[in-house]
């Protein structure tokens, strides 16, 4: 793929294919070479360099939902991913690459993209810059013509505003494809005239619901708080994630953004992190938001995610059978608390202690549907990649295939 000069047809990546096999092979650790993007830059004099001490998972095994059983090297190959780091107490245990990936390798982190937002979206309630009960439209009141009308920041943050809008990542038409080309992730038709992401949500006027009723999964919403924080903070989403999380945690390498043509960054989907720097914002969580002693994210966010939210709004989502519990657990007590999906229970360690964890997941996984693995492993599930915390460490993982037309 994309290896002759020029590539041939059948083996070049474009702007329209960019998110299907085989092209997102190569496509997903080169987006920026495809969607225009916004640097978030490291700090190479604050590095948090991760130490080595390589062990032997042949022996890890992962059981799927058929009750077929997988070694690590089966489960990464059936489950095409690009990149895994395993961290144990801080420490890589696992790291391996395929599809042309490498350590240095920026990769897309689609939804998680969504997590990176609400950890500086945290950090930004500290300073006094955002109120989670602040009504959406007295800061954007570009809004107040659409269904976000009466919404409120964490309606947006825990997905409960009542917007009419089908997260369909098999639709060729309708508002969510109007939101891909809004993004700058689609093409447009001959003669169809450009949007920009701001001004898509004129088409957001019905509702699904009353905000604050159940758990519904609207990427716009994210994308709507990417905008209050750079209108709140008066500085570029980019430039916020790099002086407040990026630099401060040791990112070994930049990451980027994805943005529209105006510049608006696509925050619900469109970071790309290397596969050790995703780790890293996991071993973060893990201590509590805070490197060295000095508190990056405020650790009250972070117990917020472990410990609020509520059950009974995602129980009447459509993402509560995905969840169901599996052999020798029971069910899962699931929730999505400032942007990250959450498991509940007695069985579930954070770090040194038994403790309710936040974690990233996404609704369908190929195999072992839950996603829930031996120690501190995770992968992508069905449309994108994701980052999941346990077991006394951190895992990253991102994943190139599977059903990749994400929104």
């Amino acid at each position: 793929m994309m290896t002759d000069f020029p590539a041939r047809p059948e083996n070049q990546v474009t702007l329209a294919n960019w998110r299907t096999e085989p092209f997102n092979k190569w496509a997903f650790h080169h987006v920026r070479e495809i969607v225009a993007s916004a640097e978030i830059a490291n700090d190479p004099d604050t590095v948090a360099p991760l130490a080595e001490t390589l062990e032997d998972l042949s022996g890890l095994t992962i059981t799927d939902d058929a009750g077929k059983t997988l070694d690590l090297a089966a489960f990464i190959a059936a489950t095409d991913t690009d990149g895994l780091v395993i961290l144990k107490s801080g420490r890589i245990i696992h790291e391996s690459y395929a599809n042309g990936m490498s350590a240095a390798s920026p990769h897309i982190l689609m939804s998680v993209s969504k997590s990176m937002l609400g950890l500086l979206f945290g950090i930004l309630v500290q300073h006094g810059v955002l109120d989670p009960d602040r009504l959406v439209t007295d800061i954007i009141p570009e809004v107040a013509d659409t269904a976000y009308a009466g919404a409120t920041l964490r309606h947006l943050l825990d997905m409960r505003a009542g917007i009419d809008f089908d997260e369909d990542y098999l639709a060729t038409s309708g508002t969510i494809v109007q939101y891909r080309k809004a993004t700058n992730w689609n093409p447009l038709e001959l003669g169809e005239a450009p949007d920009d992401l701001r001004s898509f949500y004129a088409n957001l006027t019905e509702r699904d619901g009353p905000h604050g009723r159940g758990f519904h999964y609207v990427s716009p919403n994210t994308d709507l708080l990417g905008w209050v924080i750079e209108r709140a903070a008066g500085a570029r989403f980019a430039d916020l994630l790099r002086d407040l999380l990026w630099q401060p945690m040791g990112a070994s390498r930049s990451a980027y953004i994805t943005v529209d043509r105006f510049g608006a960054p696509r925050v619900a989907g469109g970071m790309c992190a290397t596969v050790r720097d995703l780790a890293l914002v996991g071993e973060l969580l893990v201590q509590d938001g805070a490197r060295d002693g000095k508190q990056i994210v405020p650790a009250a966010w972070i117990a917020d995610i472990a410990s609020n939210g509520d059950a009974a709004a995602w129980k009447v989502g459509s993402f509560a059978p995905y969840f169901p519990g599996i052999r020798h657990r029971l069910p899962l007590q699931m929730v999505y608390r400032a942007s990250d999906f959450c498991e509940r229970g007695p069985n579930v360690v954070r770090g040194r202690r038994a403790r309710s964890e936040p974690v990233r997941r996404r609704q369908a996984r190929l195999g072992d549907r839950q996603g829930l693995l031996p120690g501190p492993a995770a992968r992508r599930g069905k449309d994108e990649p994701d980052l999941a915390l346990g077991g006394g460490g951190s895992g990253g993982n991102l994943n190139g295939r599977g059903l990749s037309e994400a929104v």
